[in-house]
């Protein structure tokens, strides 16, 4: 069954197909391996501010938070053990996203996704069951071993899958799911914080989630890139012509044979990818991770009941602000997926990048004047308001640029042959510097109090003025013929040579529409 026609146009080749149904369904099923990210992200962030949890396990988190009522606003949650509990899960991703890469590339992206869902569920289950902190870091490792997996395969699969010109909204998908994951977790927090119970509740359902990718995967076909450079060329025709909607797909099989080929005369990925022609893409790749934790959003959304509590919220209303963020980040993630491949990724990250630098600026006023450096202060219900408000323009920004792109753009830019190391970069990078970031920020907040908001405000100028001047335009460019936008830049031009094209009908291709800044 298929759509619309689309047709893909680089260099005078055409890659004609239609948005099938088949396509869509494996899309729509891959990307449900955001759910696992996106619930954690928004669970452990609720969990740790539920009294009954607290008391159980954070005894002394929980008694300066309701004995010692002077205690500055900065500082109530500043306890390395409570933030060990929610960043011990990035360190088991970011570790294995490495043994994700060999997998996700001798066996196929489906069995990585398919282990990444069934490591997940057997952690969502102890930590569901957790009796004291040794449960919980165990389950937190597991399920940061299933993250790693998912979030190392998952972002392929859908840029492989996918129609050039429907790339980005289809790799969108995948973030859409993180934030409904996040949102899903905000409100069943919101409900379980009634109950002494309720935190194992909330823990134990990250279960579901991890139940319908680990189905899921066994349900999907694997990608037409990832059957060729397995050996599987007949099998790999009949599915690029089933996700195509059209048997007129020598041209695109052409190329994805020649990127193969390609792959054969590698004998290691990570020693490739320090070639001089792997440059743009790896500087990219690490940097653009890199940025999209120091945008500071983690921050909110990992401990957006905390932060809300910090600035004088109630229990009950921290978790209905959380709830708010969660709706604001789908809807804004719905956006991009709508606005991506009709614009660009370059306009999302600029407008994204301009708008977080005014809202972080705008919360850093509005809590210095609150607290000043005492951290002394009360807020009174319509200033509440504005911060929640500026909160949500954060949040609304981040999620239509910074946040699906920084999954979108490091997995369509690499060839073939490193890209299952490209992506692990991407998960490793990202994972250790949510860890990084996870791990003190509450002792940052302690200390640089509302300056923590310039803080992020200046590495947002600093990541704006980086994809304006080295980050290039990828839309509709077939994803084995991204070597031609770096040939084509400005600046990563330089480490890009004539022998490093491989594709057909080079001559033509150099001259296609790319454009780059």
């Amino acid at each position: 069954m298929a759509g619309g026609s689309i047709v893909t146009q680089v260099g005078g080749k055409e890659y004609p197909g239609n948005f099938t149904l088949f396509v869509a369904m494996a899309c729509l099923v891959a990307s449900s391996g955001g759910l696992i990210f996106g619930y954690d992200i928004g669970i452990s962030g609720g969990v740790t501010s539920m009294d009954s949890f607290l008391s159980k396990f954070f005894p002394s988190v929980y008694r300066k938070a309701k004995e010692d009522v002077s205690t500055n606003q900065y500082c109530k949650f500043d306890s390395q053990l409570l933030t060990l509990f929610t960043s011990s899960l990035y360190v088991a991703a970011l570790a294995s996203s490495f043994a994700a890469s060999s997998l996700t590339r001798t066996s196929g992206r489906k069995w990585s996704m398919f282990m990444g869902g069934i490591t997940f569920l057997i952690g969502a289950v102890i930590n569901g069951l957790a009796v004291n902190v040794f449960m919980l870091i165990l389950g937190r490792i597991l399920l940061g071993v299933g993250v790693g997996f998912a979030n190392q395969s998952v972002p392929l699969y859908l840029s492989e899958m996918a129609p050039a010109k429907l790339r980005g909204m289809l790799n969108i998908g995948f973030q859409l799911m993180i934030t409904i994951g996040i949102l899903a977790a905000n409100l069943i927090n919101y409900v379980m914080s009634k109950y002494d119970w309720g935190w194992r509740v909330s823990l134990g359902l990250a279960g579901v989630p991890a139940f319908i990718i680990t189905i899921g995967s066994l349900c999907l076909p694997d990608t037409p890139n990832s059957l060729i450079e397995r050996g599987h060329s007949e099998q790999a025709k009949e599915i690029l012509a089933k996700v195509r909607g059209t048997k007129d797909i020598q041209d695109e099989f052409n190329d994805l044979t020649t990127a193969c080929e390609d792959s054969k005369l590698i004998k290691s990925q990570w020693k490739d990818m320090l070639e001089p022609r792997c440059r743009p893409p790896l500087v990219v790749t690490i940097l653009i991770p890199f940025f999209q934790q120091l945008t500071g959003i983690n921050v909110i959304m990992f401990y957006a009941p905390v932060l809300f509590k910090t600035i004088g919220f109630g229990d009950d209303a921290s978790l209905m602000s959380a709830v708010i963020t969660g709706v604001i980040n789908v809807l804004a993630t719905v956006v991009s997926i709508i606005v991506v491949d009709k614009y660009g990724r370059r306009v999302l990250f600029l407008e994204g990048g301009v708008q977080m630098l005014i809202c972080q600026i705008a919360v850093g006023v509005l809590i210095g004047n609150a607290f000043g450096t005492s951290g002394v202060g009360e807020l009174s219900k319509t200033y509440s308001m504005v911060v929640v408000g500026c909160i949500c323009a954060y949040v609304a920004a981040f999620a239509w640029s910074w946040g699906p792109l920084g999954w979108l753009v490091p997995s369509e830019i690499f060839p073939l042959e490193i890209r299952s190391a490209g992506q692990t970069v991407n998960v490793a990078v990202n994972m250790f510097f949510t860890f990084i970031i996870g791990q003190v920020f509450l002792t940052m907040l302690c200390h640089m109090k509302f300056g923590l908001f310039f803080f992020f405000g200046g590495w947002v100028l600093i990541m704006t003025i980086f994809i304006f001047l080295f980050v290039p335009e990828t839309k509709n460019v077939p994803i084995e013929e991204m070597v031609l936008v770096w040939k084509n830049h400005w600046f990563w031009r330089k480490y890009v040579s004539e022998s490093d094209i491989h594709v057909d009908n080079v001559e033509m291709t150099k001259k296609s529409h790319v454009k780059t800044p």
